[in-house]
């Protein structure tokens, strides 16, 4: 997914929308991660004795494998900034605290990306927000249709 995004955004194909829906997928596997014990790869015999400490994943690699490159790669994309704002922000909805310190490190590496990509004041301020299908259209700006009358 994260190979499918960072293709999205290269010069040559420049699709962000993609590279959302990518971020979209990658945001469902984080929460299924994020809900498992990763804290494996100790194993012990019968006795207790360790006898065994095998190499896997933490939570904080899974972080920066699912969100670094994109990161990186569409950072100048007001689109893809506001979708990884409300990826980071749905998780820390959902998932234990034991989990948030971490996405919180991420919610400022997203925000100084921000920083440094844009200079207008405008658009810095249009790219930090979350925004879960990355257009601009928060929940609070939608208006519920005025009642028909007859």
């Amino acid at each position: 997914m994260v190979d499918t995004a960072i293709e999205a955004l290269s010069p040559a194909i420049n699709d962000p929308t993609t590279a959302v829906q990518a971020l979209d997928q990658i945001e469902d596997l984080l929460i299924r991660l994020g809900r498992c014990n990763l804290d494996i790869g100790r194993y012990r015999d019968a006795q207790g004795a360790l006898r065994l400490v095998a190499w896997f994943p933490a939570w904080d690699d899974f972080l920066r494998l699912a969100l670094d490159e994109i990161r990186f790669c569409g950072g100048n994309s007001v689109q893809v900034m506001r979708r990884m704002n409300a990826l980071v922000r749905n998780l820390l909805g959902v998932l234990p605290a034991e989990r948030h310190p971490a996405l919180r490190r991420w919610e400022a590496r997203i925000q100084g990306t921000v920083e440094r990509s844009f200079s207008d004041a405008t658009e810095k301020q249009d790219a930090s927000r979350a925004d879960g299908q990355g257009l601009g259209i928060a929940e609070d700006d939608v208006q519920a249709p005025a009642p028909e009358t007859r």
